[in-house]
């Protein structure tokens, strides 16, 4: 029986469950689950603990190894569980011998469960070219950065995941025309702190110089996305990728967290409330058509009535279109959570308020587009998306293809032609 991943969390998490598949199966593991952890909430956390004991229940003789950003930061907690077999570090996952380890420990019936390094002490990052992604598959990710050095007061990800690191542009552009070549129409380049890339590696390039490089040397690429970006560390050569480059997908995510500035501060981000909706109608100016979206907590400690309503003014002001809603949860050991807390009902309240606004937005946004023609990626028998990654009831296209279309009216959630 070949080796279960169960995923939760980022897109980061998404493209590493591929390798852990490829590195467990080429250990020789079988008859494994692998539960590959997110830390970002509490509720993440208690999701993977429900998941485990719902999947020892449905197979009992699995073997289950717990890995991710929570099983790095609460390692214990997961040795504890009768249901868990071993505990694998967040970069000890993606190494081959870290699976031969566990593979090795359970023929041996090894009593310790724990296989978890350093986060901190790791200082490179290897390149993960994914040959599992079933050829033809429209959209594939590309791992270009882990790790983060800033510390937010709410953030437990840099003790998952250890300080940045980056992979070399030359290895960059060889995965990207590698993936090319086996057909992939799109590629989103992805990381935990994407816009820090290159400032550990010599002459410290920048995100937007490796992004200018991949569509300069992959000529044949169809499509490349960003994900999630600090708009404070946008470099010049990305805002004029996004200018120029129409391969270069008119669509970014923005780590704005809160639309308040005492808020932000302690937080310990690093923009302004008027940077961000500076950042925007930049980017909007260079590229009118562009849709943006963002990251906003609800109910981060301190936060009054008056503060949070900056947060929900700043879907309007930046003219999001997609919003990821967070609501707050301590994260033990951050400085947020020794904070004074906002009460549990007032933060779902105020996360429910921002998720309304993110599909009005996101209506609107719909709305705006009939009339339009535009280039839909197939992702499915029923569904594509646009440059703009807003989603397009369609039927009857190649999975892969990138088909034109008058976009003729919405559904509210989806587009239609």
């Amino acid at each position: 029986m070949p080796v279960d991943i169960v995923t939760f969390g980022c897109r980061l998490n998404a493209f590493e469950a591929e390798v852990i598949r490829r590195e467990a199966e080429g250990a020789g593991l079988e008859d494994t689950i692998v539960i590959n952890s997110c830390a970002v909430t509490n509720e993440a956390v208690a999701q993977a603990r429900q998941s485990i004991r719902k999947l020892k229940r449905e197979r009992p003789g699995a073997r289950i190894v717990v890995t991710g950003c929570a099983a790095q930061t609460q390692s214990g907690m997961f040795a504890e569980m009768a249901e868990v077999d071993r505990v694998v570090g967040n970069d000890d996952k993606m190494r081959a011998s870290a699976w031969q380890q566990t593979r090795d420990a359970f023929d041996l019936g090894a009593s310790e469960k724990i296989a978890v390094s350093d986060i901190m002490a790791v200082r490179e990052m290897a390149p993960h070219l994914v040959d599992g992604f079933a050829a033809g598959l429209p959209r594939v990710f590309v791992q270009v950065q882990n790790g983060c050095d800033h510390r937010c007061t709410f953030c437990i990800i840099p003790y998952g995941r250890g300080n940045s690191r980056s992979v070399p542009m030359g290895a960059v552009v060889d995965q990207v025309r590698a993936l090319v070549e086996r057909g992939h129409a799109e590629i989103v380049l992805t990381g935990v702190d994407l816009t820090s890339y290159g400032a550990d590696l010599p002459g410290a390039p920048k995100l937007g110089l490796l992004t200018k490089q991949i569509l300069r040397h992959v000529p044949e690429l169809k499509r490349l996305r960003i994900s999630s970006i600090d708009s404070i560390e946008a470099d010049a050569d990305l805002l004029e990728a996004i200018a120029d480059d129409a391969r270069l997908m008119p669509h970014l995510h923005l780590s704005l967290q809160s639309g308040d500035d005492m808020i932000l501060k302690r937080m310990k981000r690093r923009h302004s409330r008027q940077d961000a909706i500076a950042f925007c109608d930049q980017v909007r100016r260079l590229r009118p058509d562009i849709a943006l979206g963002a990251d906003i907590i609800a109910g981060f400690p301190t936060e009054t009535e008056e503060t949070f309503s900056r947060s929900l003014d700043l879907v309007e002001e930046c003219g999001l279109t997609f919003l990821h809603v967070f609501p707050y949860s301590p994260r033990p050991g951050t400085p947020a959570a020794r904070m004074p807390q906002v009460a549990g009902p007032a933060i779902k309240q105020r996360a429910k308020r921002l998720r309304a606004a993110g599909e009005a937005a996101l209506r609107q946004r719909l709305q705006a587009e009939i009339g339009a023609t535009r280039d839909v990626l197939i992702e499915s028998d029923c569904q594509g998306r646009t440059e703009h990654y807003l989603p397009v009831a369609i039927a009857g296209e190649r999975v892969g293809s990138i088909v034109p279309r008058v976009i003729v009216g919405s559904d509210g959630e989806r587009l239609t032609t």
